[in-house]
């Protein structure tokens, strides 16, 4: 139970992802229509592993991680490139983003919070049920050892997308009134679908928001499996219905996806967005 709540908010971080690419699109802001990027992107993660399964997200990885790399790339050398160098982006940057503020007195300050936030998403990483559906669902225990080796290579990757960050504010897209109204609605998770805007052509603008809505949609379809699964053999089939059919777990395990990522735009629509990431790590 608790490694299926404790997914939910993980579950919610993709779903806002793809909310804000697909509204990064041109849909109307604010009221019922403002909330239609996050309606498709539930109702296209609903679809995809209700239908698909497992399977579906591990064959797309292979898109998603073609697309991402590319994009990232591409994004580390055409940006600075139209922004001075990354010696222009630093120092575009106020040096309080730089660098964690200094402890004061005897504490060690946002040192230590930093540290053992690190040190526990580290530690909890592999308590997601996700990350356990990922290694039963291998094929071998070679695939599981290299593709243990290629998460370096992942690791790598995320620093350069909190590059992205600087790049922005390096390019000034809060500031740019083009890019108002996505600001104003998703606040400075739309920083990223500006800086892509503001910096590639078009058609390219369409690779890379499929690259962040795949990069999205994959991991959040195997988390609720993941979810689903958990309850259905540890829960329902134990407790409930110690008798029932594969066909009876099957279909159980698809309606309690269904209510995983519902609960999951629950928390996106009723807390504070800030939230799912915060509660994530």
């Amino acid at each position: 139970i608790t490694g299926i709540f404790a997914t939910m908010p993980y579950i919610a971080l993709q779903l806002v992802g793809m909310e804000v690419v697909i509204g990064a699109l041109g849909f109307p802001h604010g009221g019922i229509v403002g909330h239609l990027p996050l309606i498709i992107a539930f109702v296209i993660l609903a679809a995809f592993t209700y239908t698909s399964g497992l399977r579906a997200p591990a064959l797309i990885a292979v898109v998603k991680d073609i697309l991402i790399f590319v994009t990232i790339f591409a994004a580390i050398v055409i940006i600075p490139a139209k922004l001075g160098g990354y010696a222009a982006i630093f120092a575009a940057v106020p040096p309080e983003k730089l660098t964690l503020t200094p402890p004061s007195g005897d504490t060690l300050g946002s040192y230590s919070a930093y540290a053992t936030l690190a040190l526990g998403s580290a530690l909890a990483l592999f308590l997601y049920p996700h990350s356990m559906t990922g290694i039963l669902s291998a094929s071998s225990g070679k695939v599981i050892r290299r593709n243990a080796a290629a998460l370096s290579a992942y690791s790598f990757v995320l620093g350069l997308i909190a590059l992205l960050g600087y790049m922005a504010i390096a390019a000034g897209v809060e500031q740019n009134p083009a890019y108002e109204a996505g600001f104003a609605q998703y606040g400075a998770t739309f920083a990223v679908p500006a800086l892509f805007l503001d910096s590639f052509s078009s058609w390219f603008v369409g690779v890379a928001f499929a690259a962040i809505a795949i990069g999205a949609l994959v991991p959040a379809a195997i988390m609720s499996i993941a979810c689903a699964n958990l309850f259905t053999r540890n829960l329902y089939k134990e407790y409930m219905r110690p008798n029932c059919s594969d066909a009876d777990e099957a279909r159980m395990a698809k309606i309690v996806s269904l209510v995983v990522k519902i609960g999951a735009i629950v928390f996106v629509l009723a807390i504070p967005k800030a939230y799912a990431i915060q509660l994530q790590l």
